[in-house]
């Protein structure tokens, strides 16, 4: 039997045309290089979108073509968000963070025909213009009075293009599961690799996003995404945002800016905000030299490595704001755990509620997941056991672009029985809640126990004069495996090893005890800004602990 409903097809042009109709006064604010406080509504806004589709007509874009992007969090890089998307072709994300070797090869493995990029990415374009031999165009996102000099061919100003295009545009109809956006993942060993969204995995990870119980978006917030849109969609922000008619508060190239993120939080009156630990921390320094406040700020999301307890607690007690962390990775679009309470929660003591807000949240309606032991035998939510967690869900990826999709084959990361293979090693306790204790490559067996770096790290974090921390596991002769804490101070602080270990020794159980503490000015960080282990190992390859030789 067959239901009586209709059968839409989920696309991301519904949520523009319904933001535009429901929400069109609603303001999205943005810091580009041209201007230092851009204003636009979610109507004009709109109808750019409609001229960016005119426009990739104009320039002979198909269907299906990869448009590529390599820009900051901005209104213009919003419009290509939707105007790619919604024309059918693929919204491509690209990091320029990361190598330039890196960046030639996602552009050229992706087949990227146009590329539009920011001001201050030129000079990398400029630097790859004899190996990006499939580019057709490159569009400046800028208008004529701030075009650069260029020596590439056929470089183009976006300005110039819209403003000579009409607004009247019909977004086409198509399958759901067409491709609409398209991102790397930035791994520390071999070529990164293409995750492809869909229209409908797309919005069914916005709808799921905007959930109370996940960000609690509506059209009475204002949001200030610092974590960027030319990776992992910025955690979907894009998307549940015109979903729900939130104000968008966009810090262009300022998104590591302590003093513009402060002036725009207050000038915008920003209640929720999303982010990277390190950028947080950075944040928090400034607020607290500075002697500043952010008192509109409600929420803070945290995800893309595991958030120290100094996030929370500082921010709860300087600001009286609300950490939530959350876990997720490029194949999940990202979301797949976040922090928030259950019933029966509300008398926790704060200690007990920090204690939640440290590990990674809970599951969300959409995503399924599991941990297994070395016999890939599921494992109980008890908070004890621990082992390989798996996900799966409508907006988890079952494969990667240009690469095999067939279970089993070297590079699909999807078992026999659906489940994605994260890479992560979990928890779960009673409650759903998650833990990550380490990546699989990371955990340290140690006399055949296993230890997390992740716990060392978090503990060494919250001194206060420890800036940065990182655990690698080291050979040791009796116990196969010991861990090295290396070790980054706050600027102007001194510490011993001695120091450090003390500070130690009643927050961690003894085999987690670091065997030694090395000092070092920085650590080695991938394009975007998880602790690059791999680099670390190389580094201390020839390490050996006192005393053994």
């Amino acid at each position: 039997m067959q239901a009586s409903m209709m059968n839409s097809q989920l696309m991301i042009s519904s949520i523009l045309n319904h933001a535009e109709k429901n929400f069109p006064t609603t303001e999205m604010v943005s810091v580009t290089v041209d201007n230092p406080r851009h204003r636009q509504n979610y109507k004009t806004f709109a109808a750019r979108c409609r001229q960016l589709a005119n426009v990739l007509d104009s320039l002979g874009a198909n269907f299906g073509d990869r448009i590529g992007t390599l820009a900051w969090n901005d209104y213009r890089h919003m419009e290509l968000y939707y105007g790619v998307s919604c024309s059918g072709m693929v919204c491509h994300t690209i990091n320029p963070k990361l190598f330039p070797e890196q960046v030639a090869y996602i552009i050229n493995h992706a087949q990227d025909r146009f590329l539009f990029a920011d001001l201050l990415v030129m000079p990398l374009i400029e630097a790859l213009k004899d190996h990006l031999t499939g580019v057709e165009a490159v569009i400046v996102l800028t208008d004529k009075a701030n075009m650069p000099n260029s020596s590439l061919p056929n470089v183009l100003c976006y300005e110039e293009l819209l403003s000579a295009q009409s607004d009247d545009f019909q977004w086409p109809e198509f399958d759901e599961n067409t491709a609409s956006g398209m991102c790397y993942t930035s791994g520390t060993t071999g070529n990164p690799k293409g995750v492809v969204y869909s229209h409908r995995s797309t919005l069914l990870h916005a709808l799921a996003g905007a959930l109370p119980d996940v960000t609690g978006a509506s059209n009475m917030v204002t949001s200030l995404p610092v974590v960027p849109m030319f990776h992992v969609n910025a955690w979907g922000a894009p998307y549940a945002a015109l979903m729900v008619g939130t104000k968008l508060v966009l810090p262009g190239p300022k998104m590591a800016d302590g003093e513009t993120l402060h002036s725009l939080m207050v000038a915008e009156e920003v209640t929720f905000s999303s982010g990277v630990p390190t950028i947080w921390l950075a944040l928090l320094d400034y607020l607290e030299a500075n002697n500043k406040t952010i008192p509109s700020l409600e929420r803070v999301s945290v995800g893309g490595a595991a958030c120290p307890r100094i996030i929370v607690e500082r921010f709860r007690e300087q600001h009286n704001a609300i950490v939530v962390q959350g876990w997720g990775m490029t194949e999940t679009s990202p979301l797949g755990t976040i922090f928030s309470l259950k019933k029966g929660m509300e008398n926790l003591s704060t200690s007990e509620i920090t204690d939640l807000q440290c590990m990674q949240g809970r599951g969300v309606f959409g995503i399924e997941m599991c941990i297994v032991d070395e016999n890939n035998e599921e494992l109980p939510w008890d908070g004890v056991a621990f082992g390989a967690l798996k996900v799966r869900g409508p907006w988890v990826a079952k494969g990667y672009y240009g690469l095999s999709e067939e279970p089993g084959a070297e590079d699909c990361p999807v078992d026999e029985k659906g489940w994605f293979q994260t890479g992560d090693v979990a928890t779960i306790n009673s409650d759903g809640y998650l833990q990550i204790t380490d990546r699989t490559k990371d955990v340290i067996k140690s006399g055949g126990e296993w230890i997390s770096s992740i716990e060392i790290e978090n503990a060494a974090v919250n001194h206060v004069d420890i800036a940065e921390a990182a655990v690698i596991g080291r050979t040791h002769p009796k116990w196969t495996e010991r861990p090295l804490l290396i070790v980054v101070l706050k600027e102007g602080k001194s510490l011993t090893t001695a120091d450090v270990l003390d500070y130690l020794k009643d927050k961690l159980h003894k085999m987690a005890m670091p065997d030694d503490v090395v000092f070092v000015d920085e650590l080695p960080h991938t394009a975007t800004g998880k602790l690059n282990k791999l680099g670390l190992r190389k580094t201390f390859a020839d390490y050996q602990f006192p005393g053994v030789g």
